[in-house]
């Protein structure tokens, strides 16, 4: 079955090429995908496979089989507010907008899948999620994937698969770990209070600045002095605003970052000890506001669906070529779907041979398409594994156990 499935998708590489490049000259912004979800639509459609549109604003499904267990194969397809600098012919047409998180790459992977599955769906379900915004929330603080589930998108699903392109690592990788895979995040805004002076005499005022500043050196010991060093935490403040002039006390700073831990308990206590960090000001004779946006949950991979992807991989990569990493600090939406069903969520590797790393988020990003295949190919073979036997999932296996304690 494997090896049927890699060499169908094989010889829809041109096609998948095809697809990714479009998406890829005409990128689109969270909630903005518009263009992208009317190619979807009309690639499942030609497929025979029932659609719906519209979903959280800008998101499609894909609806193929019978009765039975339904698995989610998830795809992103926003785009980020960056400019290109790569120099190829399929460079996005969209000032300052960019392809950069390869979400091009997984829409074109999960449009692959669906090919690969049209004839070979026997037992069960697939329900194709496309998904708008990861990248970003809408004015309610929501993101895609949170509207989805909202909407009814992920009701009645049994398990959930999705998958994220890795520059760091070469093409023909694929990266599965067990357990915690990404951090929560939540974003916060403080609003620093003093009193307005001029700059001659600052004891007639209470200098923002001054405040804000001795705030910020606070909040960067909070992880160092207040969780325990086998735990996990970053606070980073990215904006700072405040003054009008530069010969006046400034008597307000905004202040604006984020907060990521992999536990939960970890992240209540991160926001309570901001708030405490925050409370100097009032100590100095000003004041303060914080609020906090709640944004994503951990991404917590299920054991047994992640030795089945470790073998499904495997099965199609070789051994060598299967990887495990620890867990990071960056945060993926993904993990509003994997609160509501077991799921794994893994990476591909598509750095360019002979080439430097191109991370993401970055203005030069771009992939190796052979990978474009490998990822249609290995959705498609998860899906089918899973439907095939969906009370006989592999358990972990000592090794693997292990490698979960280690991580």
């Amino acid at each position: 079955m494997d090896d049927t499935l890699l060499t169908g998708a094989q010889t829809l590489a041109p096609k998948l090429v095809e697809i990714r490049r479009t998406l890829h000259r005409h990128p689109e912004l969270s909630f903005q995908e518009h263009r992208t979800a009317a190619l979807v639509a009309q690639t499942l459609q030609a497929l025979d496979i029932r659609v719906e549109a519209g979903v959280a604003k800008t998101g499609v499904i894909g609806h193929l089989g019978g009765d039975g267990p339904v698995v989610a194969l998830r795809a992103d397809m926003d785009a980020l507010p960056i400019q290109e600098l790569n120099e190829v012919e399929y460079a996005s047409q969209v000032p300052g907008v960019m392809h950069a998180c390869g979400h091009d790459v997984h829409t074109a992977c999960l449009l692959g899948a669906a090919m690969l599955l049209r004839d070979r769906v026997c037992h069960g379900r697939v329900r194709f999620l496309f998904q708008p915004s990861e990248e970003g929330m809408d004015r309610d603080g929501k993101s895609g994937a949170r509207r989805m589930v909202e909407e009814g998108a992920f009701r009645g699903v049994s398990a959930v698969f999705g998958l994220h392109v890795h520059g760091s690592y070469p093409v023909g990788t694929v990266i599965c770990s067990p357990g915690a895979m990404a951090a929560t995040m939540d974003n916060f805004r403080a609003v620093i209070r003093g009193t307005a002076a001029h700059g001659a005499y600052p004891w007639e005022g209470v200098d923002a600045v001054l405040l804000a500043s001795q705030i910020v050196t606070n909040l960067h010991t909070i992880v160092s002095r207040r969780i325990s060093p086998i735990e996990s935490g970053v606070i980073t403040v990215g904006m700072i605003h405040g003054g009008t002039k530069e010969n006046n006390l400034a008597d307000e700073v905004v202040l604006r970052g984020t907060i990521r831990s992999l536990d939960l308990t970890v992240r209540d206590m991160l926001i309570q000890e901001l708030d405490r960090a925050c409370q100097l000001a009032q100590t100095l004779g000003g004041d303060y506001e914080l609020s906090i946006q709640e944004g994503y949950p951990p991404v917590i991979n299920d054991q047994q669906l992640t030795a089945l992807v470790r073998r499904m991989a495997t099965s199609i990569v070789g051994p060598d070529s299967v990887l495990q990493r620890p867990p990071e600090m960056g945060s993926e939406d993904f993990s509003f779907f994997l609160q509501l069903a077991p799921g794994c969520f893994f990476e591909l590797g598509v750095g360019v041979p002979g080439q430097p790393l191109r991370p993401l988020h970055n203005p030069h990003f771009d992939i190796d398409e052979s990978a474009l295949p490998l990822g249609a190919a290995l959705l498609a073979g998860v899906a089918l594994a899973y439907l095939n036997q969906p009370s006989r999932l592999p358990a972990a296996s000592p090794s693997e156990t292990e490698e979960t304690t280690a991580s």
